[in-house]
């Protein structure tokens, strides 16, 4: 199994970051044997037959949706919220919810999907992009308390932005 370089952001996010460049080679979780299932294992999710192509789908859309936003890429999303809903449920005294899709296969998807309204309805400008490294295709939410991260990871891309700009400083003295 492939070692991302970014795990452990809002399920949206993480969707995305399955895939990214890394010294010239690009690398796709999904295209890992049982990549599909460790991924959904990560999530807490149950490895569902036939999730791959939701999945693989559901990532270019939210990839188009925040690189080039447009109505084509909105429409897309929104016609993968179409394949499910949320239903208000009372259980045991408390109130859930229920998470119906028409197909099981799109469940996976369908929550990731949800998940980035759900980042977009709390706190938009905390999506970001991976602005330190220009190959970087890697998104996070900023936690920051001030929201001025600028970097997937101090490790990767934090430590290459802090070099180069070391190499510009002492070539310009």
């Amino acid at each position: 199994m492939l070692q991302r370089p970014l795990a452990g952001e809002p399920l949206a996010l993480d969707l995305l970051n399955t895939t990214w460049p890394e010294r010239g080679v690009h690398h796709d979780v999904f295209g890992e044997p049982a990549g599909v299932a460790a991924w959904l294992a990560e999530h807490g999710l149950s490895d569902t037959p036939g999730a791959e192509e939701p999945l693989r789908h559901t990532r270019s859309v939210l990839r188009e949706v925040l690189d080039n936003h447009s109505e084509t890429a909105e429409r897309a999303l929104n016609a993968v919220l179409k394949r499910g809903r949320l239903r208000p449920e009372l259980r045991r005294g408390e109130p859930g919810d229920v998470f119906e899709v028409e197909q099981v296969a799109w469940r996976p998807a369908w929550l990731a999907a949800y998940s980035y309204l759900t980042l977009l309805r709390a706190r938009p400008q905390r999506i970001k992009r991976c602005s330190a490294y220009p190959a970087c295709t890697l998104y996070f939410e900023d936690t920051t308390r001030n929201g001025t991260r600028r970097w997937c990871s101090m490790t990767a891309c934090g430590n290459r932005a802090k070099a180069a700009r070391h190499y510009h400083r002492e070539r310009s003295n």
